[in-house]
């Protein structure tokens, strides 16, 4: 079994629709641009209200990534 280094980043991924979908948009906007993904842990959870607009749901994530060899 190979040791492995991570990296720990802090995004934050947004969705009208619910924490789920804010947590999922977030996570496949990350793979786009960072490899190699392996965890991530859920922080704040907090929403914005726009009146007749309806609920912002914004999610703060840690993910972890292995570093290349």
């Amino acid at each position: 079994m190979q040791d492995h280094v991570y990296k720990i980043t802090e995004i934050v991924g947004t969705s009208g629709k619910g924490i789920n979908e804010a947590i999922e948009a977030a996570l496949a906007r990350a793979a786009k641009s960072i490899h190699n993904i392996r965890w991530f842990e859920v922080g704040t959870v907090r929403g914005f209200f726009d009146g007749d607009k309806g609920i912002q749901y914004q999610v703060v994530l840690k993910i972890g990534f292995a570093l290349d060899e």
